[in-house]
């Protein structure tokens, strides 16, 4: 019985993404080496670009769930055209920053035991002036999973989580396997 983990390389997500959406949504997950970012197709370059920051799986798996929020009107927009304040936010400011995280959060979650990967929620302010509650933002998450798993996933969350059972050879999504820690 083999005892070996599966491997989560950026080669990985890379190939299962680009297999799976190029063709049909005309869209490349690209392996970076900064900030990640998102770049509409271009009088340059003619496919969408999913840009994830420093070859990291997570950073992956969490650009590729931003996407997946992302509608038709959005994904023509650089960085889907949403707002992002730097790390060292206000209580106020990181209230508001969680609230707009909690879905792509959840859909980072279900890809990740899709794969077989591990999920840590990501309050990202590490230099503000508190300490943001994780544990409760991780319950507003896994509620938001919770409440996708029931109505069904998503087209391309469900999409990308068939690809990446295949591939990871997991066993199908189920409530229970979300859990708060």
């Amino acid at each position: 019985m083999s005892t070996t983990k599966p491997s989560h390389t950026p080669e990985d997500i890379i190939s299962i993404f680009n297999q799976t959406f190029y063709s049909s949504y005309n869209t490349l997950l690209v392996r970076g080496e900064d900030e990640p970012i998102y770049l509409p197709a271009d009088e340059n370059v003619d496919y969408h670009r999913i840009i994830f920051a420093h070859g990291f799986f997570a950073s992956a798996m969490h650009e590729i769930a931003h996407w997946c929020v992302a509608g038709p009107e959005r994904r023509l927009l650089e960085d889907f055209g949403y707002w992002y304040e730097p790390d060292g936010r206000t209580a106020e400011v990181q209230a508001e920053f969680e609230k707009v995280e909690i879905r792509p959060q959840a859909y980072e979650w279900i890809l990740s035991v899709s794969a077989g990967f591990p999920f840590s929620v990501s309050c990202d302010n590490l230099n503000g002036n508190f300490e943001p509650d994780r544990l409760s933002f991780m319950t507003k998450v896994q509620q938001e999973v919770v409440n996708i798993l029931e109505q069904g996933l998503p087209v391309r969350v469900a999409m990308l989580s068939n690809a990446l059972q295949s591939h990871y050879q997991t066993p199908p999504l189920k409530a229970e396997q979300f859990v708060v820690v």
